[in-house]
C-alpha cells in the first residue's frame, strides 16, 4: 500500500510574511529630498553625523523625526543610532511626533557661577515676558564668556554684560554676525615671521630630538587641566605605529574658563603653527580640531583662516586639517569623549586601558592636546626652554594663563607667572576687588577644582600645589567670591552643573551628582551621607567628571563649616 503524503498546513498567524520595508520609521520622500539638498556634495561618511545634524538644526531650528529618519537612510545608519546621538547633545532640539516645535530663535542665558553672581537669574526671570512667545529663553551652562558676565547667546551670537534691554535689542537686530576683530590673520602672521619655524623643521635644520627635548626642558605641561608633560606625550605617541592622528581640544567647557577663546581670537596662527610642529615631530597623518559650538564667531574665523592656509600651505605635504563642531556637552572636554564625538558618536568616555596614545581616534595612536599647550610651542622653540622656565614665583616655573572672573574689578585672561598667589593675582593683575566687596573665597580650578577660603589665599597657584588642600588648578579658571556671596551657594551652582552635564554612562556619576545636588539644596546637610557619596563617586566613576564633582561640596564641609551651622 502506497504511503500518503499529508501536507503540513501552517496557520495564517504563524506564516512568515516578507518584510516590505526596513524596520523603523518609513522614510518620507520629501524629507529625504530636503536632506539631500541640504547636504549637497558633502561626504556621507559615518564620522560626519554630528556635522550633518548641525546643518539640519541650523536650517530648520529643530530636528524632526522625519528628517532624522531621512538622514539615517542617506548615511546608511540605523535610525536608533542617529536618534541616540541627536538626543545626547544639548544644542540639538529633537522633536517627536505630536510635540510642539520650538521657536526658531533661542536665547540662552548662562547660569554658570560667574554669570549667576552678575545677575543671570534676574535675566531668566524677566526676559520671557519681554521677548514674547516667539522667542525661547532658557538657562544654559557656561558659554565661555565669564569675563563678560552676565553673558547671553542670542541664537549663536553672544551679548556681553547683558541686560534685558541689550538682549532685546540683539533679538530685534536679527542674525548679527559676531566674529573676532583685530586678530592676526595669515598674511600679518607671515609678515612677522610666522611659519618660518615649521619650514625650518621640515627642511631638516632642526632635529626632532632637539625639539622634543626643548619642550621637556621648558617644563611645558598640558594646559587643558590634566597637566601631563608635553614633551613626554610627544615621545610616547611617536613611538606608536603609524598612521598616527592628532586631536586638538578647544571644547573649553569648564565653568570659569575662557583663555583658549581669548588666544584664538587674537592670534590663531601661532596655535596652528605649534600644531603643525607637533604633527611634524610626532609623524601625524591627519589633524582634527574640536571647537565648542558656543564659539560660533571663532569657528567662522578659524575656518576661513584654515582655508587660506590650505590654499597656500607653508610646506609641501602639510597634513589634512579637519575642523569639527561640538554640540554642547561638557563631557566632550574629556579626551576620549571628545574622540568619540569626533567620530560622530555620543560623547561617552572610554574605559582605559588602552589609552588614547595607543588606541585613539579611529582606532589609531592619537596625540591629544589642548589649544593653549600648542600655542606656546613656537615661543619656546624660538626663545629657548630657559625663557619659559625663567618665569615663576614662589619656587614654581613657567607661565600660566589665568581666566579670572567673579568679584574682581578687572576680570579677564591674565598671563602671569606660575606660582603666583590669588592675593597677588587680584591685586597686581585684576585691579583689586570690586567696590564694596571684600575677598572671601575662590575657586582655583573652575567648577571641579574645589573652593578655598581667603585665609588660604597665599598658596602658589600651579600644578601639584593645591592637591594637599583637596583642590587642583586644572585649566587655571579662577572665580573670586566676596563677602556678599556664600560657598554653599557656589557649591549648589556647581553640583547642578555636574548633574546636568553627566553623560549618564556610569551609575556613580549619574545618580551621585543628582543625589548630591538634592542633598545640598536642603537647609541642613547630611554630612555623613555626603562623605559616603563622595567616596563612591571618586572611587567608581569612569572619568574625571564624576571623580571631581564632589570637590566643591567636600571643600564647603572642610573649610566653611560656619555656613552649615
Amino acid at each position: 500500500m502506497k504511503a500518503r503524503t499529508i501536507p503540513i498546513i501552517t496557520p495564517p498567524a504563524l506564516r512568515q510574511r516578507k518584510r516590505e520595508a526596513p524596520k523603523g520609521r518609513r522614510v518620507d520622500p520629501d524629507a529625504l529630498a530636503e536632506v539631500r539638498r541640504l547636504l549637497g556634495g558633502a561626504s556621507r561618511q559615518r564620522d560626519l553625523l554630528i556635522e550633518h545634524l548641525h546643518k539640519l538644526q541650523d536650517r530648520f531650528g529643530h530636528l524632526s523625526a522625519r528628517h532624522l529618519a531621512a538622514l539615517a537612510s542617506e548615511m546608511n545608519l540605523a535610525q536608533t543610532e542617529v536618534y541616540e546621538v541627536a538626543t545626547f547633545y544639548h544644542h540639538f532640539d529633537v522633536v517627536k511626533g505630536g510635540d510642539a516645535v520650538p521657536p526658531m530663535l533661542t536665547v540662552r542665558v548662562c547660569d554658570g557661577l560667574s554669570c549667576e553672581l552678575a545677575g543671570a537669574q534676574d535675566l531668566l526671570a524677566r526676559l520671557p515676558a519681554m521677548l514674547g512667545k516667539d522667542v525661547r529663553v532658557m538657562a544654559a551652562p557656561c558659554i565661555g564668556r565669564c569675563e563678560q558676565a552676565p553673558a547671553v547667546a542670542v541664537a549663536q551670537h553672544p551679548v556681553a554684560r547683558a541686560s534685558c534691554e541689550s538682549v532685546d535689542a540683539a533679538v530685534k537686530a536679527g542674525q548679527v554676525r559676531h566674529e573676532p576683530a583685530g586678530f592676526i590673520d595669515l598674511q600679518s602672521y607671515k609678515d612677522e615671521g610666522g611659519y618660518a619655524l615649521i619650514k625650518t623643521c621640515v627642511a631638516g635644520e632642526l632635529e626632532v630630538e632637539d625639539v622634543i627635548k626643548a619642550l621637556e626642558d621648558s617644563g611645558l605641561r598640558g594646559l587643558g587641566g590634566a597637566g601631563f608633560p608635553a614633551g613626554r606625550k610627544w615621545r610616547i605617541v611617536r613611538g606608536e605605529p603609524a598612521p598616527r592622528l592628532m586631536a586638538v581640544n578647544i571644547d573649553e567647557g569648564e565653568p570659569g574658563t575662557f583663555k583658549d577663546r581669548v588666544y584664538l581670537e587674537r592670534d590663531p596662527h601661532r596655535f596652528l603653527e605649534g600644531m603643525l610642529i607637533a604633527a611634524w615631530a610626532v609623524g601625524i597623518a591627519k589633524i582634527y580640531i574640536y571647537l565648542r559650538d558656543e564659539y560660533h564667531g571663532c569657528r567662522a574665523m578659524l575656518q576661513a583662516e584654515l582655508d587660506r592656509l590650505r590654499a597656500n600651505p607653508p610646506y609641501p605635504g602639510m597634513p589634512e586639517i579637519h575642523l569639527r563642531r561640538g554640540a554642547g556637552a561638557y563631557i566632550c572636554g574629556e579626551e576620549s569623549a571628545m574622540i568619540e564625538s569626533i567620530e560622530g558618536k555620543r560623547g561617552m568616555p572610554r574605559l582605559r586601558p588602552p589609552y588614547v596614545a595607543q588606541v585613539g581616534l579611529f582606532g589609531r595612536p592619537t596625540l591629544e592636546h589642548n589649544f593653549e599647550t600648542l600655542y606656546w610651542v613656537r615661543d619656546i622653540l624660538e626663545k629657548g626652554a630657559d625663557w619659559f622656565a625663567s618665569h615663576g614665583r614662589h619656587g614654581r616655573k613657567g607661565l600660566r594663563s589665568f581666566s579670572v572672573s567673579g568679584r574682581v574689578r578687572q576680570p579677564g585672561m591674565k598671563l602671569a607667572p606660575a606660582g603666583i598667589t590669588i592675593r597677588e593675582l587680584i591685586d597686581e593683575y585684576c585691579g583689586g576687588m570690586q567696590d564694596g566687596h571684600a575677598f572671601y573665597a575662590y575657586l582655583p580650578g573652575g567648577a571641579s577644582g574645589g573652593i578655598l577660603p581667603a585665609t588660604l589665599g597665599d598658596i602658589p597657584l600651579d600644578f601639584d600645589t593645591l592637591q594637599p588642600y583637596g583642590c587642583f588648578i586644572g585649566s587655571a579658571a579662577i572665580i573670586v567670591l566676596s563677602d556678599k556671596d556664600s560657598a554653599v551657594g557656589a557649591a549648589r551652582n556647581m553640583m547642578r552643573f555636574f548633574m546636568h552635564e553627566s553623560c549618564g554612562q556610569c551609575t556613580p556619576c549619574r545618580n551621585g551628582t543628582a543625589k548630591a545636588a538634592a542633598l545640598i539644596e536642603q537647609p541642613r546637610w547630611d554630612v555623613e551621607l555626603l562623605a559616603d557619596l563622595s567616596t563612591v563617586m571618586r572611587d567608581a566613576s569612569i572619568c574625571g567628571l564624576g571623580q571631581a564633582a564632589p570637590n566643591p561640596v567636600d571643600c564647603v564641609i572642610k573649610y566653611f563649616p560656619g555656613e552649615l551651622a
